[in-house]
């Protein structure tokens, strides 16, 4: 036990870390925060305090706006000393707002949640079509896809972007603090034209005679000296761009931090035609000021000392290191057409408080019954395995709140199916040390040689798996995104929860003689069932299921296959009266029995006036019929239509193209790995497993009559990580056999291996149907497609682990044991 000290400390350091970086899980309150962190207090504070609580009865989630009314004109810098010295207050503004700013900051949770589970903030924006040449939508195309990038780089958030009407997009970012939600205010309606002019050669002198030469203009350029003292100088620049070099030759903008005062800067990096005009400037202007300007302000003013090639500049300032990330997310995503906000609401979350409750409810259900069922099934290793489970969650939303991710329904996906890779992996190695166990071995023995054997197959299940997650991080935009964020991080917890805490408490039992024998229950004895003797009639069944599915799901369901997620549709914005307000799920229901299946169900407040209204979106051309079934539904509510407009999809071309870029890239990566790792029928057969899976479950799913919809998304990438982890597991065992040199022809070595790990299929497939059973069953309607879809994944998986990828790699080699 003594090696283990250092694990045993690194365990508990991460966890003591991880709980620290979970604290506090959810947002406080923001007026308890103020009447903490002031360091002063007298009779006007209190009166303050006092204001803020009873208008917060009123209407709680109005904190911030509560407190600057009861602040009014009050200065309340006094009171925060300790703030006041550690934030950054321009000089001529009231330092109030950035006081709060930073006890928000400070009495926000650790655990963000994305629009779908928490609500957030809604912008419309006003696209200035006419001054861009090209169709309108080919305009708000552009637009919407800069946009998307740039409140991206808020996080891993998944926000929600249409276009609505002819000439506008709305955006839904999910909630965000007071100071977050002036930055995103300030980043989609920033142009950021970006432009590099010279500074006159005699620039100071004729600034002191009070001389501007024909086209030049002055330009102020603000910094800070060593004294932290603000210093204002100003330049005579060229109104042109040198030699026309604008943002338009922009490749890349980045965020540097100085090594020696960690002060931000950033790095821009030109296309090859702009870094040839950089060059000719630096070149012709050596020992000149070239100023960078961007949307006309001046950013900087560096003298050229000598030519520079390879198209690269610096912008540096007195920036944040948020102000620089905003910056630099500009700069890589400028906007051709203006844009301006038009209005601006809070909104609900997009699934409802009905359906988080019931998500929520379903997931613990989940996880009891698969504790129970591990526990019950393998005694005291059941145990080990749960505890390693709940480490495994701790260390995983740890890591998500350390990196600030924001969770999602896609994100929840990725717990749910990282939960499922934990299981497999204790499975894995408890059906190792139960096979050495009955070889004869000793429980000291067993447990080593069952740890060493179930190594190599977890670490290969699990890194082809990482793969594909850390290509949808990568190249994956929104819900792909928070998917591959939350799986890779998941995936990492469960391997360091299965291979070492797990192993540490054995030898800990081993250690103090507590361990004499492991008892388990055998549901799945010695088969010798001929898998292969069945694989050309079930391959041939399976892919002419697909087929036929598929000419249906394109024929006959091609014209109500994709939801208003994908297909856009009506949305209805309506008034009611405000003691009648009926809830979400009361209003889902409602419209299901009035035949509306697929509707987007969101309650919206607008911060200027506090008016609340209800938005609706529907399929096209129904929006008479909602109304006209919410008014037939709630009379009480008194529901009187305000507007009707027609609006794109919320998962957008690029995000669809983005995630099928993904998953093939993610596909080609697990082809290289398993080639590598195993041999090249089997990388073959793998990928096409995955892509049996996928197709089969969506054309099961839409001949049972299901929608696409944005949940469906993260299904997809949910069954693609369960289905390679289930055939990786079998491939590994049969490699295994070949290189024992186990007698037999190939198609014996494969039924013997399958047999083998038939126990530990059961077991995993069927704690992972028991969780996502618990999702269909109590999640509610909104997570009931997404279940529904899993669970055929997880069946459809299971089977073609061994009907088509085992049976690919049988037919590639003609039966014969490969070399």
């Amino acid at each position: 036990m003594k090696e283990n000290k250092w694990k045993v400390l690194l365990v508990l350091f991460v966890v003591f870390w991880a709980l620290w970086e979970m604290y506090p899980p959810g947002d406080q309150s923001l007026v308890k925060e103020f009447n903490r962190s002031a360091t002063n207090t007298d009779e006007t504070f209190q009166e303050i305090v006092s204001e803020a609580k009873t208008l917060k009865e009123k209407s709680p989630e109005r904190e911030f706006q509560h407190l600057m009314t009861a602040i009014g004109t009050n200065n309340i810098a006094g009171y925060f000393p300790n703030i006041v010295e550690k934030i950054d207050v321009p000089p001529d503004e009231d330092p109030t707002r950035h006081i709060l700013y930073e006890l928000q900051r400070q009495s926000s949770g650790e655990i963000k949640l994305g629009l779908d589970l928490q609500g957030g903030v809604s912008f419309l924006v006003g696209v200035d079509t006419n001054k861009v040449a090209g169709a309108n939508s080919q305009v708000l195309a552009q637009a919407i896809s800069v946009l998307r990038k740039r409140v991206d780089s808020f996080g891993v958030a998944q926000p929600m972007i249409q276009q609505a009407g002819n000439n506008q997009i709305l955006i839904q970012l999910p909630g965000l603090s007071q100071s977050r939600k002036q930055d995103a205010r300030t980043t989609i309606q920033k142009a950021a034209t970006l432009k590099f002019s010279l500074v006159h050669p005699e620039s100071q002198k004729f600034l002191k005679e009070g001389i501007v030469p024909p086209g030049y203009v002055k330009k102020k350029l603000t910094r800070r000296n060593d004294a932290g003292e603000q210093v204002v100088r100003t330049y005579l620049v060229k109104e042109d761009a040198a030699r026309g070099l604008t943002g338009k030759y922009l490749s890349e903008a980045s965020v540097q931090l100085d090594p020696a005062t960690g002060q931000p800067s950033i790095s821009l990096e030109f296309n090859s035609e702009g870094a040839d005009i950089f060059e000719k400037i630096t070149e012709e202007n050596t020992g000149e000021q070239l100023a960078i300007l961007l949307d006309g302000e001046l950013y900087s003013a560096p003298t050229i000392q000598t030519v520079i090639a390879g198209g690269t500049a610096q912008i540096t300032g007195d920036f944040t290191r948020e102000e620089a990330s905003n910056l630099a997310s500009i700069l890589t995503n400028p906007l051709e057409a203006e844009v301006k906000i038009l209005q601006e609401r809070s909104v609900d979350p997009t699934l409802g408080q009905d359906s988080i409750k019931s998500g929520v409810r379903a997931c613990l259900v989940g996880l009891i019954v698969v504790a129970i069922f591990m526990l019950i099934y393998y005694f005291l290793a059941g145990l080990v395995a749960n505890v390693a489970l709940v480490l495994n969650l701790i260390f995983l939303l740890g890591v998500l709140a350390s990196v600030e991710a924001t969770l999602t329904l896609p994100g929840i996906a990725g717990i749910v199916l990282t939960v499922g890779m934990a299981v497999d992996a204790n499975v894995l190695i408890f059906e190792r040390i139960r096979e050495e166990l009955r070889a004869g071995k000793s429980i000291r023995g067993a447990v080593s040689a069952g740890y060493d054997k179930a190594f190599g197959t977890i670490i290969d299940a699990n890194i082809t798996t990482l793969i594909a997650s850390i290509i949808l991080i990568n190249l994956g935009t929104g819900p792909v995104k928070g998917f591959g964020v939350t799986l890779t991080v998941g995936i990492i917890a469960s391997m360091v929860t299965a291979l070492i805490v797990t192993r540490i408490i054995f030898d800990w039992f081993l250690e103090k003689g507590w361990l004499t024998s492991l008892r388990m229950l055998h549901l799945v004895g010695n088969t010798k069932i001929d898998f292969m003797r069945w694989w050309k009639p079930a391959f041939a069944a399976s892919w002419g299921l697909i087929i036929l599915t598929m000419v249906y799901a394109g024929t006959v369901r091609s014209g109500n296959l994709f939801g208003v997620d994908f297909a856009g549709g009506d949305t209805v914005t309506l008034d009611f009266k405000q003691g009648n307000k009926p809830s979400v799920g009361e209003i889902r229901s409602g419209l299901a029995e009035e035949g509306f299946q697929d509707v987007l169900i969101q309650y919206q407040t607008d911060l200027s006036s506090g008016e609340e209204t209800l938005k609706i979106t529907s399929e096209f051309d129904t929006a008479d019929q909602v109304v006209a079934g919410l008014k037939s539904q709630f009379p009480s509510a008194g529901f009187q239509l305000e507007m009707t407009e027609r609006v794109g999809p919320t998962v957008g071309k690029q995000i669809q193209r983005s995630a099928i870029l993904s998953i093939l890239l993610a596909l080609f990566g697990i082809l290289v790995y398993v080639a590598f790792r195993f041999e090249f029928s089997f990388a073959i057969g793998a990928v096409i497993a995955v892509l049996h899976d996928v197709l089969l479950t969506v054309g099961l799913f839409a001949l049972a009559g299901g929608e696409f919809t944005a949940p469906m998304v993260a299904a997809i990438l949910t069954i693609i990580g369960f289905s390679i982890n289930d055939t990786i597991v079998i491939f590994d065992r049969i490699r295994e056999d070949l290189q024992l040199g186990i007698r037999g022809s190939f198609k014996e070595v494969m039924n013997g291996a399958l047999n083998r790990t038939l126990a530990r299929t059961v077991i995993t497939s069927g704690t992972t149907l028991l969780s996502t059973l618990a999702l269909y069953i109590f999640g509610g309607v909104v997570i009931h497609d997404f279940a529904f879809t899993f669970l055929l994944g997880v069946l459809v998986g299971t089977y073609s682990s061994i009907y088509t990828a085992s049976a690919i790699v049988l037919w590639w080699h003609k039966g014969q044991r490969p070399i």
